[in-house]
């Protein structure tokens, strides 16, 4: 079969010919239908977001179709549609992201290492061999009429289990700071989905937020100054501030989040910022406010999304989906660096 493979920590990303998986216990395969391919992606495959384990198979998630299961997988069967969300959790947290970089809350361990060299290979391939626990079934979306669409679902699932982690979004005010990346676009969709009063749509390319401006009157929008005490009067004040932010020099815009933030307030970090923050004792506590930590989602948070979406309570149409085969990686990489907000490059083998 044909995949995208990374030979070592200092190859490029390439189009390879390759065995089909074979089925192994607590292992299930899909056809891949489709799968996202991030806008850091070239970060990733250059050494820019951590190392990866080669050689590999690229690609942290897909949509795909049952089409073997081990003896000891019950929860999907051949031909149900499912997500694989490359979360592969041990507990006591030892997590990995199956084909990608990143670790969870132990940072990395024995068991995370023997966890990557039994499950070691992604999705950017026409079949995939996934561990069991990473499955999650999607009821009826063999009926979704563009699965590629649906490769933007881990995105959603994301930001949604950030979201989830400040309470019910019904009636509040919500900002979400990076809006103008993949995932603060997701999450600007999901607190409207979740019937968020007002949602404020914070980042620097105004194109993309004049973009996420016409999902409707209940999104506002701010473009950083990069002076903190400035942004933080015109992004609150909120109830929630979600922090979808990527590398940046300097904390200003997380902490003008903070500002910004009611009494009681939340702020949940779900972003990539390699900053310190200083968060003030007195007032932190005086304000009685909650700071949260959310990475990846699980199953629970999976399906109460997909509910939204088969519902059409959360539109994808919305979003601009741009796809790509197997045969340029290269181009295809420069492409998905160059979306944002609500544009996402699908693989579609």
């Amino acid at each position: 079969m044909r995949a995208w493979t990374v030979a070592s920590q200092d190859d490029d990303l390439r189009l390879s010919e390759v065995p089909e998986p074979s089925l192994q216990g607590g292992g299930v395969v899909v056809e891949v239908l489709a799968a996202h391919l991030p806008a850091y992606t070239k970060a990733v495959v250059t050494g820019g977001r951590g190392g990866l384990l080669t050689p590999l198979i690229l690609g942290p998630s897909c949509i795909g179709r049952v089409t073997d299961v081990a003896p000891d997988v019950f929860h999907v069967a051949p031909g149900d549609v499912v997500l694989d969300t490359a979360l592969l959790n041990a507990g006591d947290g030892d997590e990995i992201l199956v084909g990608w970089v990143g670790l969870g809350g132990s940072g990395g361990s024995e068991r995370t290492d023997r966890m990557r060299e039994v499950w070691r290979d992604g999705a950017f391939a026409e079949k995939a061999l996934c561990a069991k626990e990473t499955m999650v079934k999607l009821p009826d979306a063999e009926n979704y009429p563009d699965p590629a669409r649906l490769a933007f679902l881990p995105w959603l699932c994301v930001a949604a289990a950030g979201l989830r982690t400040a309470g019910p979004l019904a009636g509040r005010d919500v900002a979400v700071i990076g809006a103008t990346g993949q995932m603060g676009g997701a999450a600007v969709m999901l607190a409207l989905a979740e019937g968020a009063a007002t949602v404020t749509a914070v980042g620097r390319n105004k194109v993309a937020l004049d973009r996420l401006a016409e999902l409707g009157p209940r999104v506002r929008t701010h473009q950083l100054t990069g002076d903190r005490t400035t942004d933080a009067t015109a992004i609150g004040p909120v109830d929630i501030a979600l922090d979808t932010l990527g590398a940046t020099p300097t904390a200003d815009a997380t902490m003008a989040a903070y500002d910004s933030l009611r009494v009681r307030g939340t702020l949940v970090l779900v972003g990539g910022v390699r900053q310190d923050l200083t968060i003030p004792y007195s007032d932190f506590m005086h304000r009685r406010l909650t700071l949260r930590g959310s990475w990846m989602s699980d199953d629970e948070t999976v399906t109460r999304v997909w509910n939204l979406v088969r519902s059409g309570v959360l539109d994808l149409s919305a979003v601009e989906l741009l796809k790509v085969g197997f045969d340029d990686p290269e181009s295809a990489l420069d492409l998905a660096e160059r979306t944002s907000g609500l544009s996402f490059v699908a693989l579609v083998p």
